[in-house]
């Protein structure tokens, strides 16, 4: 059995570890199928492939667009795609501008909850300027000693309702769904149970995003819990949708689960992998 990741990040966008060290990280831990998912970000995909022959890995190109839907930010991943298509190149431009901006305001937040420095701390971990996120920022305040681990501080400081959380604006499902396409990929929905909607909500999300052509999720990945594994395999096959997998790694230590640990598919889900080989 081929084992297949479909989902993790570099530092060209929010990852510790260059393309080609992510590639090393996976084939260590057993990876036969890698694909590397930037968040808005295709810049790290040629030399992740490169890396991948090296590695004796096959690859897929792949990237993850950030999207509002629903009053939520959701991530929608696209997979085999042509990272140079014009179309795509430029969406993924306009969805990355204002990152900065919504960066600064963050640190005004945090200052004001009495953390000073946090922007500039910040940056201390942004290799790709155009690309800084929440994530840099949970860096930080780990660094410092706000908070013991990243996901601690995404949830007394970054998430909704918190006092360093400050909304963006991204692209629509629509817009990331025809980029894909227009790219020649396959469109993915990211760790649909990391997002707090309702049922009836997820079932709206699930439905326009088939009839826009969407062609998956993701079921077995480092951002959903084991119980909820299960959950979103009968999903997939209610709705149709083939059924993604991967790490949603980020750095070493850093994920809940890392790429030799994290399980197979369910049997009863048909891969979006299933005719690509």
């Amino acid at each position: 059995m081929l084992k297949v990741d479909l989902h993790c990040h570099s530092n060209v966008s929010d990852g510790v570890l260059t393309p080609a060290a992510v590639a090393r990280h996976a084939r260590q831990a057993g990876v036969d199928v890698w694909a590397l998912t930037d968040h808005d970000e295709v810049g790290g995909i040629a030399a992740a492939r490169v890396a991948a022959a090296e590695q004796g890995m096959r690859f897929v190109p792949g990237v993850e667009i950030s999207i509002t839907w629903g009053g939520e930010t959701v991530h929608i991943v696209g997979l085999r795609i042509d990272e140079n298509n014009p179309a795509l190149v430029a969406g993924l431009a306009a969805t990355r501008e204002g990152r900065d901006a919504r960066g600064r305001e963050i640190g005004v937040q945090l200052e004001k909850a009495g953390i000073p420095g946090a922007y500039e701390g910040a940056l201390g971990f942004v290799e790709n300027p155009a690309l800084m996120s929440r994530t840099h920022f949970a860096r930080y305040l780990v660094q410092e000693g706000y908070c013991a681990n990243t996901a601690e501080v995404f949830k007394k400081y970054l998430s909704e309702g918190k006092p360093g959380y400050v909304p963006h604006r991204w692209a629509s499902l629509q817009d990331a769904v025809n980029w894909i396409h227009g790219a020649g990929g396959v469109a993915v929905i990211a760790h649909p149970g990391r997002y707090r909607f309702t049922q009836l909500q997820q079932g709206v999300l699930f439905d326009e995003f088939k009839d826009l052509g969407g062609a998956a999720i993701e079921v077995v990945t480092g951002s959903h819990t084991p119980d909820q594994y299960p959950v979103y395999a009968k999903l997939a096959n209610a709705y149709g949708f083939l059924a993604s997998r991967g790490t949603d790694f980020h750095a070493p230590g850093e994920a809940r689960v890392d790429f030799a640990a994290l399980p197979p598919l369910p049997a009863s889900v048909t891969p979006v992998w299933h005719d690509w080989f």
